[in-house]
């Protein structure tokens, strides 16, 4: 294997894995895990299930129902694995692409789809599920991370907190200043970074010289590069970052070394800036296939038990399409409701004024 390839399209020697393209099991020495086969049978249904829910919504985007669509497909294991290793009190920090980890902490995959139809303004409590509200401005999360994780720290609890964000953030000021203050404070915070190898149409190359994982070393904390395919080191690499933050051992930078098979968003055209062979040749690397045939190989699934998942897949897609579509569009004025805690005089006004227009519509 060899860093030089273009794209990652072979991976690197540095690379934790612990399950190859092929299914094999390989063992690590600083990173493995002893997982049972009902397990492993969990980690591949949230791995089915997820990409399901996935593709009906890039279909119900294209069919309009949708405003736009950020595609997770082709980072299952990173979000799943990763999503999994995460305790009940940890909370995590995501952007707008880890629907994988929202699934992870129970959150109805609806409520994702309501966000990007326009009807709700997340539509599910953060504290409830440990699950932050999906950030649209690039790398501002880490900030909200590393300063939740220093009031973890104070309050002397024991969780940690992890935050995703892509390669192209890593250029951005604000994940950069995050890895300060995380470091200067040894703060409890995962950095996990999701390289899938573009930044909208920019190549990795253009984002760093070094491979990204190495910058943690520049802030004085860990950094490990995983293979973002195999759910099995996501899972093993995320787990141990995660234990050793809420430890007191500080930040880690993980970078799982994934790639974005689909487009950045429904309103991109990856055709104008990739080659197809680029795109086959990660298609050999499927996160699911890889677990689908390790199952297979060490015969710890059957047939039926791939049907049924399959099965539950569509039957998961029928339901989020019908949810999503009977979703109502909220009332105009609801907008103003949760800008402030508390009453401003400003936002009165203008509710008033907004009334006042509506109403000359009536009749």
């Amino acid at each position: 294997m060899t860093a030089d390839a273009p794209h990652g399209a072979e991976a690197p020697p540095e690379l934790v894995q612990l399950l190859t393209p092929e299914g094999e099991r390989v063992e690590h020495p600083d990173y493995d895990i002893d997982l049972t086969p009902e397990e492993i049978r969990g980690l591949y249904r949230d791995l089915v299930l997820v990409r399901r829910v996935d593709l009906e919504a890039v279909a119900l985007q294209r069919q309009g129902e949708l405003g736009i669509w950020a595609s997770l497909l082709g980072q299952e294991a990173a979000q799943i694995g990763s999503g999994r290793a995460l305790a009940e009190t940890d909370m995590a920090f995501p952007t707008y692409r880890e629907h994988g980890v929202a699934w992870c902490r129970g959150v109805d995959p609806v409520n994702l789809l309501g966000l990007f139809r326009g009807v709700n303004h997340g539509g599910w409590d953060p504290a409830e599920h440990n699950f932050h509200l999906y950030t649209i401005v690039i790398g501002s999360q880490t900030l909200h991370a590393v300063g939740y994780a220093m009031g973890v720290q104070r309050d002397s609890a024991e969780a940690a907190t992890i935050v995703y964000f892509g390669d192209g953030a890593t250029s951005q000021g604000d994940v950069n200043e995050s890895f300060i203050w995380a470091s200067v404070f040894n703060a409890p915070v995962v950095f996990f970074c999701q390289n899938n190898q573009w930044a909208i149409s920019e190549p990795l190359e253009k984002q760093s010289r070094i491979p990204l994982y190495r910058r943690a070393s520049g802030f004085g904390f860990p950094g490990v590069r995983v293979d973002g395919n195999d759910v099995l080191a996501c899972l093993a690499v995320t787990r141990k970052a995660l234990a050793d933050a809420r430890s007191g051992q500080g930040p880690m930078l993980i970078e799982a070394f994934t790639y974005r098979m689909g487009a950045h968003t429904t309103s991109d055209d990856p055709t104008r800036y990739r080659v197809a062979g680029e795109l086959e040749a990660w298609k050999l690397k499927d996160p699911i296939e890889r677990v689908r045939a390790y199952m297979f190989k060490n015969q710890l699934a059957d047939q039926e038990f791939f049907d049924a998942i399959d099965a539950e897949a569509d039957d998961l897609g029928r339901d989020v399409r019908k949810r999503c579509l009977a979703l109502p569009d909220p009332e105009p004025l609801a907008i103003f409701d949760h800008v402030y805690a508390e009453p401003h005089r400003l936002m009165d006004e203008e509710r008033a004024q907004f009334a006042a227009y509506l109403e000359g519509f009536e009749g």
